[in-house]
């Protein structure tokens, strides 16, 4: 519209256009201030509340673990990780006398390496070693598949050689100048005729307990900083495809059972002060069923991991003894027709499920966005697997060793790992590895830092919950716990939108200072923690703006 039209004299218009125009032009200034203050309440509408006395419990330090595979050592020094994780399917064939792998299924059953002078056990000494000059606490796996690797020096399961032409080759390695096959010939069907023996050797618990032993006496006991966690093997249930060249028979309930009696009791004789962890199986359908047919049947219905804490605690009730320290689960992300788990950060919609699908955790209203949820109640993942060890082995403590929401290089799997660990201290986690860590550089490593050392000078998230809530989680998630060290209240905020969000946040049970310090991360910044201005705090609480994508981190002193 022209306004130097209407300025000019009004004379030289009629009266009715000059009243319509001025009216026009008030129309559009009240729907622009409207929408103006619709947008300021909208983005103030989110409030924050902590409440102190509250909900108080210990956060466990363990819930900040790693799996030690491809993990950077800069930055399990820098943070001293708590505990990581020595584990894998290669580990279910791991022979320390030649100190050698196989990994199966997942790259054509090579084992071996080029080492062709082992040192029994040279490369879970060094990691357990390191670990423990880290402040780490190490978790060994111990092999319960039957069969472990054979040679310390390349070989594989599926010779062509020996098997015949098969579907695809491994283009790398070539043991003795031969082809290594997947295992299936070249019309898709496995080939089922092998030999267990070709590149592996019969394992049991008296094989094993020679490792346990040479892991004391090299590390010392538990009690003294040796491994302090040992896993009863991994995936177990996974066995017959992973492992299907020594193990082609899937896992049934009892053969479950039978070996972690025997292997879980072997290491508790040799090292008391040990824990033990497992069944550390791969997902929801190997939580309901063993996939042996009729076998869940047989055993009057029972969800195969909740028969496996029943069995569990039965041994205790009948031996005295407690084999079965943490029950332990691997959980990842699924949604249908996207890629979280292990995945880069993606386009825009699988950035908006990732931030969602950590409600899976632990929220009861939420229907998981995938053949699970369609077909399962809410999975409440956490609260779930508290439920079944308060109803069939009271005392075990809850552990999840492999997770991971995928775009760890990116701002989104910052935001998502950040909302993660706080899910982990307020569901009263016990212990947690996250698989394929995140690079020093990353933004993933940055969500940790923000727990762990958000001021590069060792400041850390506090270890008592404390009550806090958003009445927009999906928006801005808050996570608040109090340092025992000296009683300051930390709170990590994370704005999961793309603009800024204002909001006020309600203070109960605390006497605070007058000014808080506060650092944030975010996109502005990719590469540091930064620290901005100390905020004034009453209190009654505060009102801050936390910027798009970001997470921040608000540490209010005791008065």
């Amino acid at each position: 519209m022209n306004l130097r039209f209407l300025l000019q004299s009004p004379e030289n218009k009629p009266r009715w256009l000059v009243l319509f125009l001025l009216g026009l032009i008030a129309a559009f200034a009240i729907a622009a201030t409207t929408a103006y203050f619709k947008s300021a309440i909208a983005q103030n509408s989110i409030s924050l509340s902590v409440d102190v006395t509250a909900d108080r419990h210990s956060i466990s330090p363990d819930i900040y673990g790693m799996n030690d595979f491809a993990i950077d050592p800069a930055l399990a020094k820098e943070l001293r990780i708590p505990v990581e994780r020595w584990g894998a399917n290669h580990t279910s064939r791991y022979n320390w006398l030649v100190d050698s792998s196989n990994v199966g299924d997942d790259f054509f059953f090579v084992g071996g390496g080029d080492n062709k002078n082992p040192i029994p056990g040279d490369s879970t000494d060094k990691i357990v070693k390191t670990n423990r000059n880290n402040g780490s606490k190490s978790i060994v796996t111990i092999p319960m598949i039957g069969y472990v690797n054979k040679f310390s020096t390349w070989n594989c399961g599926f010779r062509v050689s020996k098997y015949g032409a098969q579907e695809k080759t491994n283009p790398y390695i070539f043991p003795e100048g031969d082809k290594c096959g997947n295992g299936k010939r070249p019309d898709g069907t496995l080939i089922t005729n092998n030999n267990r023996l070709d590149v592996s050797i019969v394992s049991n618990p008296e094989f094993q307990e020679k490792w346990v032993k040479h892991l004391v006496k090299t590390h010392g006991t538990a009690a003294k900083g040796g491994v302090q966690i040992y896993q009863m093997d991994n995936e177990p249930s996974g066995w017959g495809n992973t492992h299907r060249d020594v193990h082609p028979e899937p896992t049934s309930y009892d053969e479950l059972r039978d070996r972690t009696f025997q292997y879980a009791s072997m290491v508790k004789a040799t090292d008391p002060t040990a824990k033990v962890l497992g069944p550390s199986d791969f997902g929801w359908p190997v939580y309901v069923d063993s996939g042996v047919k009729g076998d869940r049947e047989k055993h009057g219905g029972v969800w195969f991991a909740r028969w496996y804490l029943q069995q569990m605690r039965a041994y205790e009730q009948q031996k005295g003894v407690r084999i079965l320290d943490y029950f332990d689960e691997h959980y990842y992300p699924v949604v249908d027709d996207l890629c979280l788990a292990n995945c880069p950060a993606g386009d825009a919609k699988t950035q908006a499920a990732r931030l969602r699908s950590t409600r899976s955790l632990w929220d009861s209203t939420y229907t998981d966005e995938s053949w699970i949820g369609k077909y399962n109640p809410p999975l409440t993942i956490i609260p779930r697997f508290r439920e079944w060890v308060k109803q069939d082995y009271p005392g075990t403590k809850v552990a999840i060793t492999e997770y991971n929401w995928g775009g760890l290089e990116s701002m989104n799997g910052a935001l998502t790992q950040a909302d993660i660990l706080g899910i982990f201290g307020r569901e009263q986690l016990d212990l947690a590895t996250l698989w394929g860590p995140p690079k020093s550089s990353e933004p993933g490593a940055y969500a940790f830092r923000m727990y762990m050392n958000y001021d590069g000078k060792g400041g850390k998230y506090g270890d008592t919950w404390v009550r806090s809530q958003s009445t927009d989680a999906g928006q801005l998630s808050i996570y608040g716990a109090q340092r025992t060290r000296d009683g300051a209240l930390t709170l990590v905020i994370v704005n999961k939108t793309s603009k800024n969000l204002t909001s006020n946040l309600s203070l109960k049970g605390f006497s605070p200072g007058a000014k808080a310090q506060v650092y944030t991360y975010s996109e502005a910044n990719l590469r540091a923690i930064v620290r901005q201005s100390d905020l004034s705090v009453r209190a009654a609480g505060f009102k801050a703006t936390y910027p798009a994508n970001s997470i921040t981190l608000v540490a209010l002193p005791k008065a």
